[in-house]
């Protein structure tokens, strides 16, 4: 080991007198030659002023030419210092563009009855309403809690019913819609029905989507403006119940508008419209365009498996789903997925605790460009204006009960009547954009070396081109001079020895 050492110090010193030898060829410059060469920079360089200060005879003028200089420098080096400050704060601006087209997508709607399960269903298993609460907590940001005896109710329900389906049961015993609960449906003059719905499950049951992904692909563009989906529903409150203790006492219809990309959110997005009311629904389209990291917070490298297209909720579904079929070996059929289906029992036992974990640590954020689920660079939302009259009147309520063959009462307290359609044929814009790009920040510093020192990359290259010749010079002086003034003249060489060094050389 020793002897690898000294050989490597043996080599690195060879290597080294290599180098002086080499560099002993090529002559050191004279103080004469150097400050020529200083001379000849000084009056050929093309950064403007210098010359002056050197072939000025006045030594008041090589003073004012000196100040002028070194102001300019440090104006330059101030102005780009200030430019590169602003560029890496990663600046942006953001440009609303308003589009006119011929056509424009429809986009989809979900609705849901306020009132989710059938009320026979419910006075048979009214634990229903606790077990759905725990089931569909998966959906929300935040926990929904049952209350205790409720929570009571249901483990006693899960040890009486160990093979109880809580999704086909609310499947087969939630809201339904057909021609019985949906009397009149009208997509820009063409009549529609139930077969053009999806059935979709959210937070409030049993919902349907229309013009969902593949659904009624033909319709899906419309060129008409100030008319287009026309909605009666029956939400039939004889038939239909909710329980009043979770905060669910309106008798109505619930809806969103979204993407047909996306799956339906209702939290913060829902529209309701009472029973006995005509809601005027008016959307427009926006797309909204963010930049990525670091100038915004989106990520284009984050793709979903179970999404055709990125969005923030779809995300969070699926992180949330990840960390529950880790942790249970199971998956809650509301999340995205192919896995083992979750029993109740899981979800009391395991599925639960593990989404409570999950906000506690903050498993599963979104918003940011560092979090589980950042903005997405492109999304779609339809900002809608509603506003509401009276259902039916007078006279229409004559005719719908004569029609329908139900009492007037019936019909005011159970009737909802939705109209959507777009305001104008455009959509707008909001992009995010670079305020500050790579090649204005050049043109930029570029423009500052020119006002104030006359200087392009041309002068640069000049400056470093005589740095480094004046750093060349000192490192051959350091070499060569300062060993032969410690330590005396070298011993003299044959003349075989310096044949030999020149050839290496």
């Amino acid at each position: 080991m020793e002897h690898i050492e000294k050989s490597k110090v043996y080599a690195e010193k060879g290597l080294l007198e290599k180098i002086k030898l080499c560099i002993s060829k090529k002559p050191l410059p004279s103080p004469t030659d150097r400050k020529k060469f200083d001379h000849d920079f000084a009056i050929s360089t093309s950064f403007h002023g210098v010359h002056h200060i050197v072939r000025n005879r006045s030594k008041i003028r090589k003073v004012i030419w000196l100040v002028v200089v070194l102001g300019s420098v440090f104006l330059v080096v101030w102005q780009i210092y200030s430019r590169l400050v602003n560029y890496f704060t990663w600046p942006t601006t953001t440009s609303i563009e308003v589009q006119y087209v011929e056509k424009i997508e429809f986009p989809a709607v979900t609705f849901c009855n306020l009132n989710r399960f059938q009320t026979y269903a419910v006075a048979k298993f009214g634990v229903i309403f606790s077990l759905w609460t725990v089931v569909s907590k998966v959906l929300h940001l935040q926990e929904i809690s049952a209350n205790s005896t409720g929570s009571k109710k249901a483990i006693d329900f899960l040890a009486s019913h160990q093979n109880f389906s809580i999704a086909d049961f609310v499947k087969k015993n939630g809201f339904y819609l057909n021609n019985s609960t949906l009397l009149d449906c009208d997509f820009y003059g063409k009549p529609c029905g139930p077969q053009d719905f999806a059935h979709v499950f959210t937070e409030y049951g049993n919902c349907f989507t229309f013009n969902h992904g593949e659904n009624i692909q033909a319709k899906r563009e419309t060129s008409v403006s100030g008319r287009g989906l026309s909605l009666l529903f029956n939400v039939n409150q004889a038939e239909f119940t909710d329980d009043p203790a979770l905060g669910f006492v309106d008798a109505g219809v619930i809806f969103v508008i979204h993407s047909p990309k996306k799956v339906p959110q209702f939290d913060g997005l829902g529209l309701s419209s009472p029973v006995g009311m005509h809601a005027r629904v008016t959307i427009r389209q926006v797309k909204t365009v963010h930049q990525e990291y670091p100038w915004g917070e989106c990520n284009p490298n984050i793709k979903l498996q179970n999404f055709s297209t990125y969005s923030s909720s779809g995300c969070l579904k699926e992180c949330k789903a990840r960390h529950v079929e880790k942790q249970c070996g199971c998956l809650p059929f509301l999340l995205p997925g192919n896995g083992i289906e979750c029993d109740l029992r899981k979800f009391y036992n395991c599925v639960s605790p593990t989404l409570d974990h999950i906000e506690v640590k903050g498993l599963c954020t979104m918003g940011t460009h560092n979090s589980s689920c950042p903005v997405p660079c492109e999304e779609t939302g339809y900002p809608a204006t509603i506003s509401y009259s009276t259902f039916p009147s007078l006279t229409a309520l004559k005719y719908l009960s004569k029609k329908l063959n139900r009492s007037q009462k019936y019909i005011r307290e159970n009737l909802v009547n939705i109209d959507i359609n777009y305001s104008d044929l455009n959509y707008k814009i909001t992009q995010q954009q670079k305020a500050v790009s790579v090649s204005e920040l050049l043109a930029d510093v570029g423009g500052q070396l020119g006002l104030f020192c006359g200087a392009s990359m041309i002068t640069i290259i000049e400056i470093i081109e005589y740095i480094f010749t004046n750093l060349y010079w000192l490192c051959v002086l350091f070499l060569l001079k300062i060993p032969e003034m410690t330590q005396g003249p070298p011993p003299p060489q044959n003349h075989l020895g310096n044949k030999n060094s020149i050839e290496e050389c």
